[in-house]
């Protein structure tokens, strides 16, 4: 099974050296909690990354924006559902719509799915218990700036942390997500198999994380941001970002 760090992984990172550095906005809200998490991933990749605050009512110059993970405003309400009214969020639905690069990681999954950016949303575990742990993600589309850099057959080893990652959708929306290849990410055994004791939240037909239909917003309920060095469990996470840089080095090299 191939393993971050060889040689895909290597050539990717040698290449984006002698490439244009960018930088990725990290929203910030009261209650965000892996916003240095995502600023550390970012900078570990050699990148630049500044956090955006949530009243903001403009972006700036900016290459790509990470929505993290926490408990904005305490979720209260329901996850996402007062976050998605903050003025930033204006800006990102603005930037969205230019084709801007967007990532939603875990309650960023449930803000973008409140403010209408992705399909579906995020309800309570179906065990009804808060899970902390890691999980193995199986890639769908490997044809997005989100997943492009992943090898078909490789799972992700990444950890979650949330107690509403139930993905839900009505069975039209579902029909259509699968029709437009928008299920990025499953939940597997170790070996690849969707399997009841595998999906930790209850996630209908296993879903970690979508896109919208063009496939430059997505989000997961897992943790990549955490999951970007060996000495904190996983180097997994970082064929995501590798994904989103390696689109971003592609976009430039042909304007």
């Amino acid at each position: 099974m191939t393993q971050p760090g060889d040689e895909a992984i290597q050539d990717l990172e040698n290449r984006g050296g002698d490439l244009k550095q960018f930088t990725f906005g990290i929203l910030q809200f009261p209650g965000s909690n892996s916003d240095q998490d995502c600023i550390d991933a970012v900078e570990v990749m050699g990148h630049k990354a500044r956090y955006v605050w949530h009243k903001e009512e403009s972006l700036g110059h900016l290459d790509a924006v990470l929505v993290p993970g926490g408990f904005s405003y305490g979720d209260y309400l329901r996850a996402g559902a007062i976050a998605r009214f903050s003025p930033v969020m204006k800006a990102v639905s603005d930037f969205a719509a230019e084709g801007g690069l967007v990532l939603g990681i875990c309650n960023g999954f449930q803000i973008l799915c409140e403010a209408g950016l992705l399909p579906g949303a995020l309800i309570r575990n179906r065990s009804l218990q808060f899970r902390s742990e890691f999980v193995h993600l199986s890639t769908r589309n490997t044809q997005t700036p989100f997943t492009s850099a992943i090898p078909e057959s490789h799972l992700m080893r990444v950890p979650i942390a949330h107690g509403e990652g139930c993905y839900f959708a009505d069975e039209t929306t579902l029909e259509e997500i699968e029709a437009n290849h928008q299920i990025l990410w499953q939940y597997t055994t170790s070996e690849g198999n969707q399997e009841d004791h595998a999906n930790p939240n209850g996630s209908v037909k296993h879903i970690a994380g979508v896109c919208n239909k063009h496939q430059n917003v997505a989000a997961l309920m897992p943790h990549p941001e955490r999951a970007c060095q060996d000495i904190i469990g996983s180097k997994d996470g970082r064929w995501i970002f590798m994904s989103l840089i390696d689109h971003l080095n592609r976009v430039v090299s042909t304007e």
